[in-house]
């Protein structure tokens, strides 16, 4: 044993080993450590039972976020003015009235305060009233009001929605639910969308998650749920149709018609509808589809005339692209909405734009909805500086800081003048408005004029305006 241990150790039978006889820590100093490193070196020869026993020191105290205050109503302090509404003139609930404050809007606008004050009351409506005055904000407030106050049912599918509101275009429901998300957000309330164009299964996906309190959709993918059996209307309790004059264009009214048979009768829902114009169609719809229904009308000319500057240019066909494109790169404008009446001329004054160096998009029917998405993104931040439109396209866009709207060609309906003007100017800001008339579409002003109430001077361009367009970087 003791030779074995000599070869691997090296020591003599007659040396005792190391472990026997410990040297003290001192002797280690001639090895080359310093002085100082003493207690370090007696500190790790410790035993491991001395150094559990060692106290840790303090831990600081861990912070303690401060708690915000829960938002009480006398947060949101509107004096009563006279000649307006207020909020707070209605019963609405604090989770609503938080969110309204967080909006901004201390007061209701007219369509808001005359809608509300029947629906409020669950009186069906029917409201003529553009884009721009907040008739959104109208019906959402009545419909979030009716839902808190009436106990949703104890047994439902997930996707039977207590509130369905049918609008024409994409982009007018992606808005309208975006409006309703800001709206709901201090409540328990679901909001959904379905629209065309869009992932059915994504789509889909949303529908099985949660239940569906309010759901805001285009009728040809509302009517794709329903027929699959994945989403059921006998449950709802407030129907909205918006811009059915535009649904009665566009050929919709069939199909709204096989939805509608769907929810429950007139009598046991209530009926929203507005329309830009209350035509012989429209009110032959609302006779339909409603009970008792009290009219709401405002005004074209209050939403077109007050904030907008209005202008129209005598130009010749051959000269409008020249004149548009002198226009926003002379000026330098940095947010333009450029208005046509068909989609492959939407086309070609994009891709003219987007050669001659101008940062520009468009928008319409032709475009998939994931890119239609994508550019009001891009628009809405500033990434492009003219979007081209078609009406139906541009209908329900809601982009704050449009400087100028541009109709490259005038409508063929009066009361899309509005519309397309209603882009800019909004929320009480400034805005300009410049049509083009040329020898095809200039006979076409005399019925915007009547609409409007007034007159549009004529205006001549400046050769400055019409010089040859000059080719550079995009900017």
């Amino acid at each position: 044993m003791l030779k074995a241990l000599k070869k691997i150790f090296g020591k003599s039978e007659a040396e005792p080993l190391a472990a026997e006889t410990p040297t003290p820590v001192a002797s280690l100093e001639p090895t080359g450590y310093p002085a100082q490193s003493l207690p370090e070196i007696a500190a790790i020869a410790e035993p491991v039972s001395a150094s559990v026993a060692r106290p840790e020191p303090p831990r600081p105290a861990p912070r303690v976020k401060p708690v915000a205050a829960p938002w009480r109503l006398e947060d949101f302090e509107v004096a009563p003015q006279e000649g307006k509404t207020r909020f707070h003139d209605f019963k609405l609930s604090a989770d609503l009235m938080h969110a309204i404050h967080d909006l901004g809007f201390p007061y209701c606008t007219p369509i808001q305060a005359q809608v509300l004050g029947f629906t409020l009351k669950g009186q069906d409506a029917i409201g003529r009233a553009q884009t721009g005055t907040g008739k959104t904000a109208a019906f959402l407030i009545s419909i979030i009001t009716q839902l808190q106050q009436t106990p949703a049912p104890k047994e439902r599918y997930m996707g039977e929605p207590r509130a369905l509101i049918i609008a024409p275009t994409r982009e007018l429901v992606v808005q309208i639910a975006k409006d309703a998300a800001n709206l709901t957000k201090y409540t328990n309330l679901n909001v959904m969308t379905f629209v065309g164009g869009m992932d059915f299964d994504k789509q889909l996906k949303q529908l099985e998650a949660r239940h569906c309190d309010i759901l805001v959709a285009t009728p040809g993918r509302l009517l794709d749920f329903n027929q699959r059996g994945e989403v059921h209307l006998d449950m709802v309790e407030v129907m909205v149709l918006d811009e059915a004059d535009r649904m009665l264009d566009m050929g919709f009214i069939p199909q709204v018609r096989q939805i509608i048979r769907q929810t429950p009768p007139k009598n046991e829902r209530q009926t929203l509808l507005f329309s830009a114009t209350f035509t012989d169609d429209v009110m032959n719809l609302a006779k339909q589809w409603t009970t008792d229904p009290a009219i709401v009308e405002i005004d074209a000319e209050n939403v077109a005339s007050d904030t907008v500057e209005q202008h129209v240019y005598a130009v010749a066909g051959a000269d409008k692209y020249t004149l548009l494109y002198n226009l926003v790169t002379t000026n330098d404008w940095e947010r333009v909405m450029v208005f046509a009446n068909r989609k492959d001329e939407v086309r070609r004054i994009e891709e003219r734009l987007v050669r001659d160096g101008v940062n520009a998009a468009q928008l319409s029917g032709d475009v998939p909805q994931h890119k239609r998405i994508k550019t009001l993104e891009n628009f809405r931040e500033g990434k492009v500086r003219v979007l081209v439109a078609t009406d139906v396209a541009g209908r329900g866009i809601h982009i704050d800081g449009i400087s100028h709207v541009i109709n490259f060609t005038l409508p063929e309906v009066p009361d899309d003048y509005v519309h397309r003007i209603g882009r800019t100017g909004r929320a009480g800001m400034s805005g300009v408005s410049i049509s083009f008339a040329g020898e095809d579409d200039s006979y076409q002003l005399p019925s915007i004029e009547a609409l409007l109430g007034r007159k549009i001077n004529f205006e001549m361009p400046s050769a400055e305006l019409l010089k040859p367009v000059q080719r550079k970087r995009p900017v």
